[in-house]
């Protein structure tokens, strides 16, 4: 796919998404969420690729729903115009229901690649939401935020209502939820949204640290099964659930050449270098939510 709203760039082992609308301070369209769906599914298949990095070109990072057509931006009917938003008849994530194959938004969640949100600047309504399924959120001190969709007659979309709750809990997120005012990237760190806050000039070099140390230090498959068992476990009823998936992985891992590598490194005090793919390392019972 030929990228017109994103621009995808790799230095050494990792990748950085850069939103590209900059004079629309990078309002979201359906083909912004497109072209983000297929950059996700282009990494997870890149083995070159540890780490991908989210960010916003200019002083931006997504200003929402692209609302140049007014009142009628939203509306998907016959005659309206809401497609250039959501495409005929679909979400914001591209697809009806379901992460399979959910746009966008089952992308980055189902990617085997660590992911690092950088918020560059404000961050509204599927501005934000849109960041949610990514690992690792950290903000400029000039980010603002906002699930605003009551505001605008809308309900939280992208799968957030999901996200939200598990990232900040769900007294925090009904408030922001419920009032869909702005607020600060202070308030977004003490509510659990972002991680850290940097100063501006500091935040691509922060989110590029953190990244360096993913892929210099960890295994690409220890990575792609840990991101996937906190994400889905973590909402698990009970540890049964994890204990039924974790202790066969871990007997499966710990007879390849990632964990001989893991603890020969640690004992000779050098950097690893992790022999496992993702693309034809995966363990058997891998991706254990479809059996």
């Amino acid at each position: 796919m030929d990228y017109e709203t994103i621009r995808y760039e790799t230095a050494g082992p990792v990748l950085t998404i850069t939103l590209n609308r900059p004079a629309k301070l990078n309002a979201y369209t359906a083909r912004m969420g497109a072209e983000l769906a297929d950059a996700y599914q282009q990494a997870d298949q890149d083995d070159a690729v540890r780490v991908v990095i989210l960010t916003g070109e200019g002083r931006g990072f997504c200003a929402g729903a692209d609302i140049s057509d007014g009142a009628a931006s939203f509306d998907t009917s016959p005659g309206g115009t809401g497609a250039k938003n959501f495409g005929a008849g679909r979400g914001a994530s591209g697809q009806a229901s379901g992460f399979g194959g959910a746009g966008f938004v089952g992308a980055i969640f189902n990617c085997r690649k660590a992911t690092i949100t950088a918020f560059n600047g404000p961050a509204v309504g599927v501005g934000v939401t849109l960041a949610l399924p990514t690992d690792i959120k950290i903000a400029s001190a000039s980010a603002r935020f906002g699930f605003i969709f009551a505001r605008r007659g809308l309900v939280p979309e992208a799968g957030s209502a999901w996200f939200l709750p598990r990232l900040v809990g769900l007294p925090q997120a009904l408030r922001w939820c419920l009032t869909g005012r702005i607020f600060d990237a202070e308030e977004a760190l003490r509510g659990g949204l972002v991680s850290e806050v940097v100063a501006p000039e500091d935040l691509l070099p922060r989110a590029q640290e953190i990244a360096a140390e993913i892929a210099e230090t960890t295994a690409p498959v220890s990575i792609a099964l840990t991101r996937q068992m906190l994400w889905r476990l973590s909402a698990a009823e009970s540890p049964l659930e994890a204990l039924k998936v974790d202790g066969g992985f871990a007997m499966a891992l710990g007879a390849t050449g990632d964990v001989r590598e893991g603890v020969s490194a640690f004992l000779e005090k050098r950097p690893p270098q992790f022999p496992g793919r993702v693309s034809d390392g995966m363990p058997a019972g891998y991706p254990w939510w479809d059996a």
